[in-house]
């Protein structure tokens, strides 16, 4: 039997995210020694007021020194769905499809912030120390992997994950899970109600660009091309692992997502409808 592919081998992107992601960690907590958190976290006082916009990209490649789970749990979710968002879109899309969702995030946060909805109080950082909370930084790759999340729901709402690697649910049920929960901090103002909201920033604007995805049409990337079926199957064999099986030769399918592409879910006829849900279901 053939070697299945490395599933990096056509999502060169998140291979390279997830490099850049670990690098910047490192280097910046060993050798920086966190100067590269202050040049380039996000915050309210620092990328609005002062106007230092880069920030709304930088602080994505940043996580939590104090925390490698931070950083663990974000680069599981670059791993295990990042490359069915990339083939998706196609590289050049996906990356702005990212970084865009990313920025959401922190866009989110700035208006709940001036909305008075959470850190309106400073934090204590010392014995008679407080840090504005303007100043309160937003780091990490969260926001954009909640736009992963949104498009791996919609491409492929019955694939199967394990919640904890152990309790086994659709695609469609964990992100709603997800945002359920970013929702419920958020409205009761729990802790990391910021960070929630930036996942639910993510999310949002995934949403928008996966039902309208034409919003990218300016990249001019593939033109649909890489496109794959809407929907992903487990295939288990006794002696190998689980692995995902997609049509990558379906000329009707790549006319009918090139469509999808271009106008939107909604464009579909029943017919075209049906051709997909029959593939996904096959």
């Amino acid at each position: 039997m053939a070697s299945q592919p490395s599933r990096f081998a056509a999502a060169p992107v998140v291979k390279w995210l997830m490099i850049i992601n670990i690098a910047v960690y490192f280097l910046d907590m060993i050798v920086l020694k966190y100067k590269m958190q202050a040049w380039g976290h996000f915050s309210v006082a620092t990328a609005i007021e002062n106007f230092q916009i880069w920030r709304f990209i930088t602080f994505q490649f940043l996580h939590d020194t104090a925390s490698f789970h931070h950083l663990l749990v974000n680069m599981l979710g670059l791993f295990f769905f990042g490359h069915f968002a990339e083939r998706w879109w196609g590289s050049q899309k996906f990356l702005i499809y990212y970084l865009s969702t990313g920025a959401a995030g922190a866009l989110l946060y700035v208006v709940l912030f001036y909305a008075g909805w959470f850190g309106t109080q400073p934090v204590p950082i010392g014995l008679n120390e407080m840090l504005p909370a303007t100043y309160i930084p937003l780091v990490g790759a969260s926001a954009g992997i909640f736009g992963i999340l949104a498009c791996v729901a919609i491409i492929a709402p019955n694939l199967k994950v394990l919640l904890f690697f152990i309790l086994p649910m659709s695609m469609r049920t964990f992100a709603y899970m997800a945002l359920g929960i970013s929702a419920v901090v958020i409205l009761f103002n729990l802790q990391n109600a910021g960070g929630e909201a930036g996942h639910l920033g993510g999310a949002i604007l995934g949403f928008v660009l996966m039902k309208f995805p034409f919003l990218l049409n300016f990249i001019g990337e593939n033109n649909g091309r890489n496109r794959r079926v809407v929907d992903a199957r487990v295939m288990r064999d006794s002696k190998m692992k689980p692995r995902i099986a997609i049509n990558l030769d379906d000329s009707e399918i790549d006319r009918i997502l090139d469509k999808v592409n271009r106008d939107g879910l909604q464009s579909l006829t029943e017919e075209e409808r049906d051709v997909l849900k029959r593939v996904a279901n096959q």
